[in-house]
């Protein structure tokens, strides 16, 4: 049952319109930009070279492989940790606990797929197969997400989501009803958030590699920085995968379409756009440009990674020499905002490094095509709709102290900018 008027969350993403029509749109553009990228022209704003029939998207063996490779990451992901991390307090005061081996997922993926290409397995054949595994991939999600929701009709009151039990349908299918929906220790959100649609990405990436390999000799120096920037990107989320505990994902939105759509679909085939207009439009790339796109690369990571680090730690233990000496702002809630360091420059600083470094991802693919930096433009939209979000969550939980440091702080995520 809902629970009464005066105790639901103000709605989001345009209410059950919105949803239904980001349910809609955010599969499209996914299946447009993997036609777009592979067409001649290549252009982001014009309409696809053709559409494509569904004897072209449906392959039962696209199914299989997206359900075996699904298999396999949970697999890994009920192997013994490293570690054992428990979540942020629930509703009912108590605290799940979360296994940390994704980056030992990832190292074990990395030495089963170089067994299978010593073996014969065909990688490189894998770019030829993006359209039925995107579909796939989507049929899964929705699929997924129904069974999610059906789940959480029988949850508890105190398992649903802040915002994901609006009472309408649509909405709260999009936006996900339960919080942590599990079955036994198995974590689905905490599971899909990382595993199976970034270490997609990276395997996709380096099929792309691979196939170039074949076409052109060698791969582009282009193709490598791409690859090598994303791999790093993802190599970090799993090594610091205990830090996606306290994000908005795993502690106020439900678990639906949304979160679904994107970790398994979104993700691994919209995120390697930049691999894949080098495959089929080829750049040329010195190493005197490719040196500058490194170090802009490597400018983003330090600012991501520094501030990440920095929250974390105070986070875990606000007395650690390496932040005990930074300014802090008291709230009501009994924790500390931090007004100094990476958090006193601007409110979002790891923002800022993603930003930087999805520019420079975007950088090897040159300046003539606008395509290739739809993953900067998008991510654009997405952290300031994100930010926003937080802003909000964080003035109804924090009063008159997050007013304190918005004054303090007065830029959000590009200092004298915005």
């Amino acid at each position: 049952m809902a629970p009464p008027q005066g105790s639901r969350a103000p709605l989001e993403f345009g209410g059950p319109l919105g949803a239904a029509a980001l349910m809609l749109l955010l599969p499209v553009t996914m299946f447009h930009l993997l036609l777009v990228a592979r067409s001649g022209p290549a252009r982001l704003l014009g309409p696809p070279p053709y559409l494509p029939g569904l004897e072209e998207l449906w392959s039962p063996w696209a199914l299989l492989l997206c359900l075996t490779w699904l298999g396999l990451q949970a697999a890994l992901y009920l192997l013994p940790a490293r570690k054992v991390a428990e979540g942020q307090e629930l509703k009912d005061k108590s605290r799940l606990r979360y296994p940390i081996n994704g980056f030992q997922a990832l190292v074990l993926t990395a030495l089963l797929v170089g067994l299978g290409v010593s073996a014969g397995l065909p990688l490189s054949a894998l770019p030829e197969m993006l359209l039925p595994l995107a579909f796939a991939a989507t049929l899964t999600a929705f699929i997924f997400s129904l069974l999610l929701y059906l789940k959480a009709l029988v949850a508890p009151a105190s398992a649903l989501a802040p915002g994901g039990n609006s009472g309408s349908l649509i909405y709260d299918f999009f936006l996900g009803r339960e919080l942590n929906p599990r079955i036994c220790s198995f974590d689905f959100k905490y599971f899909c958030e990382l595993r199976p649609g970034l270490i997609g990405w990276v395997l996709i990436n380096l099929a792309l590699l691979m196939q170039e390999a074949e076409l052109r000799g060698s791969p582009s120096l282009a193709m490598w920085l791409v690859n090598g920037f994303q791999l790093l990107y993802v190599a970090d989320a799993l090594w610091y995968e205990e830090a996606v505990l306290t994000t908005m994902d795993i502690i106020h939105d439900g678990f639906g379409f949304m979160l679904a759509f994107g970790d398994l679909a979104w993700v691994p085939f919209t995120y390697s756009l930049q691999a894949q207009f080098l495959l089929y439009h080829p750049q040329p790339l010195g190493w005197p440009l490719a040196s500058f796109i490194c170090l802009i690369n490597a400018v983003g990571y330090y600012i991501f990674r520094g501030a990440n680090s920095q929250k974390n730690t105070f986070r875990k233990n606000p007395s650690d020499p390496r932040v005990a000496d930074l300014e802090t702002i008291s709230t009501a809630t009994g924790r500390r905002l931090l007004v100094s360091g990476w958090w006193g420059m601007v409110r979002h600083p790891n923002y800022l490094g993603d930003l930087i470094m999805a520019l420079a991802w975007s950088l090897p693919c040159g300046v003539f095509h606008l395509l290739p930096y739809f993953y900067f433009l998008y991510f654009t939209a997405l952290l300031v709709h994100r930010e926003d979000r937080d802003e909000r969550q964080c003035l109804q939980k924090y009063g008159l102290a997050w007013h304190e440091y918005c004054r303090r702080v007065p830029y959000r995520i590009v200092p004298y900018v915005y």
